[in-house]
């Protein structure tokens, strides 16, 4: 049984099921073990937390509950200890999902096949009933506000107490996530003048679909441009992804706010070999930026910040530091914790503007190259037939690059172009990512050979 996609488990409802929780609860439990459990804003967080509880805790696992909180919250409350969210992130409201967290960080792919082979067996998980464990209630926002307020102004401020976001204007769209109720707080605290749009929590996504793009961000976008605002940010329904829009209400590329960011940490790092650690899909900007801050860039597969981080720092020596971990829109601020966090990094970038002045004059070192982006639609029956031909296909249509098929198929060109194609971990697609001066061109001939073998592989 296969359970775990790249961000956990995640699905239509009709798949991610009460009886699903209880069984993963059994899974992960066991006695001794405490565990905290949070939830999104779903119509369906309440039933299927409570489930989870129930699996947990007749594991012989005690089960703190925190209630709604955004993803980054639940994640830091598991430092010390397990966790578990129940989200589906930025799917649509009919979906949810499970994430398991130890110590602050997602479990690794040998913990998920483990938890998928309980799952699979007959066995229930149950302890006796005398070592059943308890459940009670545990806040955690507060705490995680106030860590988050304290990270961001020793780093940028003079002290612990300091309004590093003085004079700073602020426009922050929750999406009726839980978001909002963190990062409105968090920039507040920090001493900007923040405005917050939908920010109620709404388990449908009336004001607008959960996942933030281009297009459902366009009221947002216009709401930018005709406010007198120096940052807008837009979040995910659990706050784990950051979308950084300019004054303009123009969307700034996801890698490049990935770029600054990672520059940032490498040049404060007093490491004598500073690493930034991110996935096959990100730009070759992030590389060019690290490396002009004196670190390098080490690529993982996607979904495996975690594991990138762990084996970087397994392998490097004394002198070498995993600084900062990032796919695009999702980072690990490594100095704050092992997971990803949206509201850190809203906190972060609104800092970095603060210290520049503006976005633009923030994000002028970074050489912008057209990246695109495209979806082929592809049934998860067809994936790893359709890989297996284009991991053939794709080096015969580009014989001049050089080939790396770790984490699908990345193609690098003699002109530092690349096109990367890989299957979608929670969607029925393959997706295509390219950044080249000749986008067009190379979408369009990539496009052609992913669609055939699509076809080839029913």
């Amino acid at each position: 049984m296969t359970l775990f996609g790249t961000a956990g488990i995640r699905g239509p409802v009709e798949e991610i099921t009460p009886s699903l929780a209880l069984a993963v609860g059994q899974a992960a439990g066991e006695p001794g073990e405490s565990f905290v459990v949070g939830r999104d804003g779903r119509e369906t967080g309440t039933a299927l937390a409570a489930a989870m509880e129930a699996g947990l805790e007749s594991a012989g696992s005690d089960v703190y509950r925190t209630g709604e909180v955004p993803t980054p919250t639940l994640a830091f409350a598991s430092s010390g200890r397990r966790g578990v969210m129940i989200t589906a992130s930025h799917n649509p409201p009919a979906d949810n999902g499970i994430k398991l967290f130890v110590d602050g960080i997602e479990y690794d792919r040998d913990a998920e096949r483990s938890i998928e082979a309980a799952v699979d067996s007959s066995d229930s998980g149950a302890a006796p009933w005398t070592e059943w464990g308890r459940s009670g209630r545990l806040e955690v926002l507060s705490g995680y506000r106030d860590a988050v307020s304290t990270y961001v102004r020793e780093r940028f401020g003079d002290g612990p107490d300091g309004d590093v976001l003085s004079g700073l204007s602020i426009a922050v769209d929750c999406g009726n996530g839980v978001g909002s109720l963190a990062t409105p707080q968090v920039l507040d605290r920090l001493g900007a003048d923040v405005v917050a749009l939908n920010a109620n929590v709404d388990g449908h996504f009336s004001a607008r679909e959960s996942k933030p793009t281009p297009e459902t961000l366009a009221e947002f976008s216009d709401f930018l441009a005709a406010g007198s605002f120096d940052l807008g940010v837009a979040h995910d329904g659990d706050a784990d992804r950051l979308v950084v829009l300019g004054p303009d209400g123009g969307i700034i590329h996801e890698d490049t706010v990935l770029a600054v960011v990672a520059a940032h940490y490498t040049a404060e790092s007093d490491a004598r070999d500073p690493v930034v650690v991110t996935t096959p899909n990100a730009s070759a900007r992030i590389d060019d930026r690290v490396r002009a801050a004196g670190g390098r860039v080490e690529r993982v597969r996607l979904g495996g910040l975690h594991e990138g981080i762990e084996r970087e720092r397994k392998a490097g020596d004394e002198g070498s530091a995993v600084v900062f971990a990032a796919e695009p829109w999702k980072h690990i601020h490594t100095a704050f914790g092992g997971w990803i966090d949206g509201v850190a990094s809203a906190a972060t970038v609104a800092a970095l503007v603060a210290d520049a002045g503006d976005t633009d004059t923030l994000r002028a070192p970074v050489t912008e190259r057209p990246y695109r982006k495209v979806s082929v639609d592809c049934p998860d029956e067809r994936k790893d037939d359709a890989m297996a031909l284009l991991e053939r296909r794709l080096p015969d249509s580009f014989p001049e690059a050089t080939v790396d098929t770790d984490y699908g198929v990345r193609l690098e060109r003699p002109d530092a172009s690349w096109v990367l194609v890989r299957p979608s971990g929670t969607e029925p697609y393959v997706r295509i990512y390219a950044e080249s001066d000749d986008i067009d061109e190379l979408i369009s001939k990539t496009n052609d050979v992913v669609e055939t073998a699509v076809t080839d592989a029913a």
